[in-house]
């Protein structure tokens, strides 16, 4: 387990549990030694419960980069039967960003499409960290079509720092890419719902996300800009990223106020990363849900409502 800065303290005491343990193992008088690891379990339950109660947005956003939380083939793997992917744009070549195809989810087919940042090192760089380059757009304008052509709904899970801002990414038209891409997700008659599992980053992420339905974890972000980034260009100092973050609304309880979003996925307790298989099971849930919302809706009146779902944005403000 990875522990956050945050969460040291809860580090010392699970690690000090663990200690016991693997002493009770070595010695014959186990029943105390169990009895102490006991009642650091609690102290240590009672502390996360606490540490997770009131995050901050700077903290929310360290829980929706851990790198331990689920990510898109874990979902994919999970919740999805028959899956297989497509690859290329048809036009430059594979980005490994992106990753989706033709699948199942409750046995009806569909499309799926989402960011891949990796698990490990390789896997990191193989993917670049979630950061899509053009091809990995227009990999997803391929597949938008193909579910457009033959009726299928399409379900996005967004989890990018943003879209890769790389010399080559610019040349081959990365903002074009992001433009037509979130074109796409406004022109297709199908059902479109998008889950922001980890970061929602700048245009990387809207190019996924600009659906019918969107739902957030309850510790993922979701930002024009990382608070890292903010901070470099309003104060010149990236260290002012803790009062950026809370300055970008980027938490899912501030976007649920502000109708950005239309619903929030509870995580365990300690994020998604303390029981992957608890979080990717209520996703599964809110995906059937949305996606039953929009059942036996007309093409037009799909495509009416999306139009009209990101035209009403910015109505409300918050006190």
């Amino acid at each position: 387990m990875v522990y956050l800065d945050f969460e040291k303290p809860l580090a010392d005491i699970e690690g000090k549990a663990e200690e016991l343990r693997a002493l009770a193992r070595k010695s014959e008088n186990t029943v105390d030694v169990e009895k102490e690891a006991a009642a650091l379990d609690k102290k240590s339950g009672d502390l996360l419960r606490d540490l997770y109660k009131s995050l901050d947005p700077w903290r929310k956003t360290q829980v929706a980069r851990h790198p331990d939380r689920p990510h898109c083939r874990d979902y994919i793997e999970a919740l999805f039967t028959e899956y297989t992917p497509l690859a290329g744009d048809r036009a430059f070549g594979d980005d490994h960003a992106v990753m989706g195809g033709l699948a199942r989810f409750d046995d009806a087919p569909c499309v799926v499409i989402g960011h891949e940042k990796g698990n490990d090192t390789k896997t990191r760089i193989q993917h670049n960290f979630g950061m899509a380059r053009p091809e990995g757009y227009r990999k997803a304008i391929r597949l938008m079509d193909l579910a457009h052509r033959f009726k299928l709904p399409v379900i996005t899970l967004v989890d990018t720092p943003g879209a890769y801002p790389g010399k080559g990414a610019e040349e081959r038209g990365q903002s074009e890419a992001i433009a037509r891409c979130t074109q796409k997700c406004l022109e297709i008659g199908v059902p479109l719902v998008s889950v922001i599992i980890g970061e929602g980053g700048s245009g990387g992420a809207v190019a996924f996300a600009t659906a019918n339905r969107i739902a957030m974890l309850e510790h993922s972000i979701y930002s024009v800009i990382s608070p890292e980034g903010c901070a470099s260009i309003l104060w010149k100092d990236a260290e002012r990223m803790r009062e950026a973050a809370e300055a970008l609304r980027l938490t899912a309880q501030d976007l649920k106020k502000l109708d950005v979003i239309d619903r929030i996925i509870p995580e365990p307790v300690g994020g998604a990363q303390r029981d992957p298989g608890a979080a990717i099971a209520a996703v599964g849930q809110e995906i059937a849900a949305m996606l039953a919302e929009l059942k036996g809706k007309k093409p037009a009146e799909l495509i009416k409502d999306r139009r009209q779902k990101f035209l009403d944005m910015g109505s409300k403000s918050l006190a």
